[in-house]
């Protein structure tokens, strides 16, 4: 995650450095801020950088840019700073208030799809802090389906639909579950496994069009990764019939593509670039050695193979970015685009 730690005082800025260190520490990307009345009085140089111009536009800008803000003072500045900015929940980053001295991490907004209370959890057990937890499946124990399909990058379908099933659960109703993948580990109470006959349930696939209940939330895990190849100058139009194509013929939805990956020689590729950039997806390039050195049988190209010293782009990308994954379509090719879907393992699991 991008976090960014805003502090209001000497106490405060000490406090925000020690969990930057702590949140760093399991990987994510961490930034300290500080009032510039603060700069020069506080010994920080080079650790906490200032504020500015003011709170508030500041706060907007952190606000787009990063996943969580962390406000380290009363939550009274917190709520002030963030509240022209709130969105709704499938947008916001998560917020979270700490006081200065590390007794309390209050989770303010995006709890659960945001991941501030999975945040604020593990910010308290580091600093022996007491986590404020307010939402309603949490307190009284109970499976989170948003905060659980956030935790695994799953594509959740309908929020209304989320919010209906919490409310169950929160009565100690039953609710259906059904999942096309393997899962793992016990189930969560009150989930009830392939049972046809309820009326409301979730369904884990690949696949948002199924619907085993006459409510179902649809959660789609992002697990599939396209190999694409190309002709020079091919528009983006081409790519994406193509790949609407294919994941239609093999029943995928679009919300299941983590990534897309091809030859290093495309990087300047323009119809491919638009194509990534037009959905958000990260654009992964490998040279021919590495693509060379994946291992298997494919549909080798002794023309393709003269260009980009590689008989098969398409496979052998969608097989390297999948790290390890298996291909679910092989090579498919029309108007100058040849494209292949690899799916990393995954298995449904409850533990996190």
């Amino acid at each position: 995650m991008k976090i960014s730690i805003l502090a209001f005082t000497a106490n405060g800025v000490a406090l925000s450095l020690k969990i930057k260190e702590l949140l760093d520490a399991q990987g994510n990307h961490t930034a300290c801020y500080q009032p510039e009345k603060l700069t020069g009085a506080v010994n920080t140089a080079g650790m906490a950088e200032p504020i500015a111009p003011d709170l508030k536009v500041f706060t907007g800008r952190q606000f787009a840019e990063k996943d969580a803000l962390i406000f380290v003072g009363a939550c009274g500045i917190a709520v002030r700073a963030i509240a022209s900015f709130v969105q709704d929940k499938t947008k916001d980053p998560a917020v979270l208030c700490i006081d200065e001295k590390g007794r309390f991490v209050i989770p303010l907004l995006s709890g659960h799809i945001g991941g501030a209370n999975m945040l604020a959890d593990r910010i308290s057990e580091a600093l022996n802090a007491i986590p404020v937890i307010t939402t309603a499946t949490d307190i009284n124990r109970l499976f989170s389906v948003d905060e659980w399909a956030a935790f695994h990058d799953a594509w959740i379908s309908d929020l209304k639909a989320a919010k209906e099933i919490s409310a169950r659960l929160l009565a100690e109703k039953p609710v259906g579950f059904y999942s096309e993948l393997d899962i793992e580990g016990e189930m969560p109470r009150l989930l009830e496994k392939n049972e046809n006959n309820m009326d409301i349930g979730i369904c884990v696939s690949l696949n948002d069009r199924l619907e085993p209940y006459p409510i179902t939330l649809n959660i789609v895990p992002r697990t599939v990764y396209l190999g694409i190849g190309c002709r020079r100058g091919t528009p983006l139009q081409r790519i994406e019939d193509l790949v609407l194509e294919q994941l239609s013929r093999n029943s995928i939805s679009f919300q299941a593509i983590a990534g897309i990956a091809s030859i290093d020689l495309k990087t300047k590729e323009q119809g491919l670039l638009d194509f990534a950039a037009k959905n958000n997806l990260p654009l992964h390039f490998f040279s021919s050695d590495e693509l060379l050195s994946v291992p298997g049988k494919y549909t080798e190209s002794e023309f393709v193979s003269s260009i980009t010293g590689v008989g098969n782009v398409c496979e052998r990308a969608a097989l390297m970015v999948s790290a390890g994954g298996g291909l679910i379509s092989r090579k498919v090719s029309g108007n100058g685009v040849t494209i292949a879907l690899a799916q990393k393992e995954w298995r449904v699991s409850f533990e996190y």
